[in-house]
Order: structure tokens, then C-alpha cells, then sequence
């Protein structure tokens, strides 16, 4: 039983997103993504909390799990949190923290998972680097005690089949469905291309919470806002409906 995320693991990013948030994860969801990371860290609070009640409700009706960028699980039980703090971490259902390289993954302690960035050149952050490629990438999680998301320009089946025989639980994917016409399409070539290499391996010692392929047990509320993966672009922002039908 995994600890934390697989597979394919969506992160979202509206100022990229080609339509509203709540369509485009809906769209994810059908395409068979479960896991779901909210950042839109330059939210106010409630306005974040009520787009992660709306995201999290699409997700509880295919047994997905909403996480949440940041300390603040915006009424939820699972976060992921930046390579910088806090330490030590919440005590919650489920946590991830962003790491980069060995020095940061020797840090964590009671996280269920981390993600390692970035594995390709990515346009979401460019020039952010340099990528670790699959071989980076297989080195760092031979050191890691937790399993791992490898993160950072995964748009291709080709990718995610790297990722996976570098040990990777699972890929986070931003931009390729973000930006996708089609994010349906995109998300289930990408699921489609990574089941057939993976193999879920226990590594986590700190079980301090169930999680199955799908989603969280019932530890985690499936109301009000539990997402927790957090961007911060500090950005402008643009005049952007929260409480869409969608959502």
C-alpha cells in the first residue's frame, strides 16, 4: 500500500490554464488523474479555500485526493510543502515536501513523499535548474528515504517511462495538461503510459496515514478545501470567477 501519491499527479496553475481550473481538473479526472495538488498560492485565503472546496468535490466523485500547496490545508488533512520550511512538519494525514537535492531529502523526516525538480527544462519556470534527467533523477531517489514524484517538464509517455525506471511513484505534471486543448486526452495518454512500469514500492517508515491509489482514507474529509501544493508567483492577478459550476 503506497503512502502517498502515484502515477499521474496534476498540479494546477491558472494563469496557464486554458480554461477554468474546476474544467480542466474534471478534465484530468476523466483522463484518470486522481491526485490533485492546488497551488494559486497569490489567492486570498478564502478565495483559495473555496476553490479547493469545489476542486476537491469533482475528485470525491472518482475517489480522488485534493492536496494543498503549503502548511495550511485550507480545511483538509494533506499539504505539500516548499523545500524551505517549515520544519519540522504538521502533523497530518498526509505531507510532501518539494526536493532538489541530497542535502534537502536528508532533512525530511515525517513526510510520506517528495518530489524531486526538476527531471526536464520546463517553460514554467525556465532557466530554473539545472534538470536533473533520469539519471540525476535515479541517483538522488537511490538516497531518498521517502518515495518520489519526479517533477518539472513531464509532457511525454517517453518521459514518464524515464521517470518510472528511475524509481519514480509517479509523475507531477503542470504545463502539459494545464495547456492542453484537450486535457482529457492529454491526461489519459500520460496515466495510460505510465501503470504498465510501475510497481508501488513501501518505502516510507512514517505511516501515520493510509492512502490507497485513488485517494486518502477516511482521515481525509471529502468537503472543504484539502489541497496544499504551493506555487507563489507573485503575479498579478487577474479577475478570475472562483465559484464556477465547474469547480
Amino acid at each position: 500500500m503506497s503512502c502517498g501519491p502515484v502515477g499521474v499527479v496534476l498540479l494546477t496553475d491558472r494563469w496557464q490554464a486554458r480554461r477554468s481550473l474546476g474544467d480542466v481538473v474534471a478534465g484530468a479526472v476523466a483522463g484518470g488523474v486522481r491526485w490533485v495538488v492546488l497551488r494559486e498560492r497569490d489567492l486570498p485565503r478564502a478565495e483559495r479555500a473555496a476553490l479547493a472546496a469545489d476542486l476537491r468535490a469533482i475528485l470525491a466523485e472518482a475517489g480522488g485526493t485534493l492536496i494543498v500547496a503549503g502548511p495550511d490545508p485550507l480545511g483538509g488533512d494533506a499539504v505539500h510543502l516548499p523545500s524551505a520550511g517549515p520544519y519540522p512538519p504538521p502533523r497530518l494525514a498526509l505531507v510532501g515536501r518539494s526536493c532538489h537535492d541530497r542535502a534537502e531529502l536528508a532533512r525530511l523526516t515525517t513526510e510520506d513523499y517528495a518530489t524531486l525538480s526538476p527531471v526536464y527544462p520546463t517553460s514554467t519556470k525556465p532557466g530554473y535548474g539545472p534538470p536533473l534527467r533520469p539519471d540525476g533523477l535515479s541517483e538522488l531517489i537511490r538516497h531518498s528515504p521517502v518515495p518520489v514524484l519526479a517533477l518539472g517538464g513531464v509532457e511525454s509517455p517517453d518521459q514518464v517511462g524515464a521517470c518510472v525506471e528511475a524509481g519514480a511513484v509517479g509523475v507531477a505534471v503542470l504545463g502539459a495538461i494545464m495547456r492542453a486543448a484537450d486535457p482529457t486526452e492529454v491526461a489519459a495518454t500520460l496515466t495510460a503510459s505510465f501503470r504498465p512500469a510501475v510497481s508501488p514500492k513501501p518505502r516510507s517508515p512514517h505511516e501515520h496515514a493510509e492512502v490507497s491509489g485513488t485517494g486518502l482514507r477516511p482521515t481525509v474529509p471529502t468537503e472543504g478545501p484539502s489541497l496544499t501544493a504551493r506555487s507563489g508567483h507573485g503575479r498579478p492577478q487577474p479577475p478570475t470567477p472562483i465559484r464556477e459550476n465547474a469547480r
